[in-house]
């Protein structure tokens, strides 16, 4: 497994992981065990979110198997028996579950910036962020180690444009970026509310029709038309209404409305059609 996800990693990560985290049930080079207690979490963990059923999973497993890869970690300077997590916080936090007292460890001298750049790459790779977390973890990767996107393409294994459209996200509200991390929508979702005035209620109507991500850039289009046409976005109420028109007339009906003054057009393509327009407004 840990082999085949080397592949991915820049030159300058792996040669930093080295040969000493191998395939599980290998025996790996330079492992040493350590006391659970002498191990914290890295601050700068890509991951904020632990799922509760996976950690459960995985401390069900520990207890059967034990840990089968071991903690890569570094040595906290100037504190004595601490070591900082660099990749496998998850492994930790179920050993804690599975009450182990001690655990399989690799023990390597990393500055801030490799410890990072090793966490999101082990991250990353096992799938483990949501979008927003990725984001966040390469916005870190830029602001204080001054990666540029081709770095971290080459170093993550992914290509330039994942990470550029990855980084994008970070510009949806605040609300947006929660529902994503909730796993309420995904980054395809999420990319075609990128630039849109009105994203939280966009994405708030996405959630609540269930719409697949093709429906969602559908939607997105429709809209980008209707203000190239209108020069301003139609509300949901608008369009709602425009709809029910239409389909009790069988015509096309449009509303162009602007603080509550606006007109109504239906169009007709026949006097027939026209007639019965008439009809229905006189009977009225």
């Amino acid at each position: 497994m840990m082999a085949e996800k080397r592949s991915g990693l820049g030159r300058g990560l792996s040669a930093l992981i080295g040969d000493d985290i191998t395939p599980a049930r290998a025996e790996p080079k330079n492992v040493r065990t350590l006391p659970i207690a002498f191990l914290k979490p890295n601050p700068n963990q890509p991951r904020k979110n632990f799922a509760e059923a996976e950690l459960e999973d995985l401390a069900n497993s520990i207890r059967e198997k034990g840990v089968l890869q071991p903690i890569l970690v570094r040595p906290v300077k100037g504190v004595s028996d601490t070591f900082e997590i660099v990749a496998g916080e998850r492994r930790w936090r179920a050993a804690q579950r599975a009450k182990l007292h001690d655990v399989p460890v690799v023990v390597r001298e990393l500055s801030d910036g490799e410890a990072l750049e090793l966490a999101i790459v082990e991250n990353v790779q096992r799938a483990d962020l949501n979008a927003i977390e990725e984001a966040a973890a390469y916005q870190e990767l830029i602001a204080r180690f001054t990666y540029t996107q081709e770095k971290i393409a080459q170093e993550v294994g992914k290509s330039r444009s994942h990470v550029a459209n990855t980084l994008r996200l970070l510009k949806l509200p605040e609300s947006v970026q929660v529902m994503l991390r909730e796993g309420k929508l995904t980054a395809g979702h999420a990319r075609t509310l990128i630039g849109a005035p009105d994203a939280e209620a966009r994405a708030k109507a996405i959630v609540e029709a269930d719409l697949n991500v093709r429906q969602a850039e559908q939607r997105s289009e429709n809209v980008r038309k209707a203000i190239e046409k209108n020069g301003f976005e139609k509300d949901p109420d608008t369009r709602d209404l425009e709809k029910r028109l239409s389909d009790q007339l069988g015509l096309q009906v449009e509303i162009h409305d602007r603080d509550g003054k606006g007109e109504v057009k239906i169009r007709y393509k026949t006097l027939e059609q026209l007639d019965e327009v008439c009809r229905r407004l006189s009977r009225s």
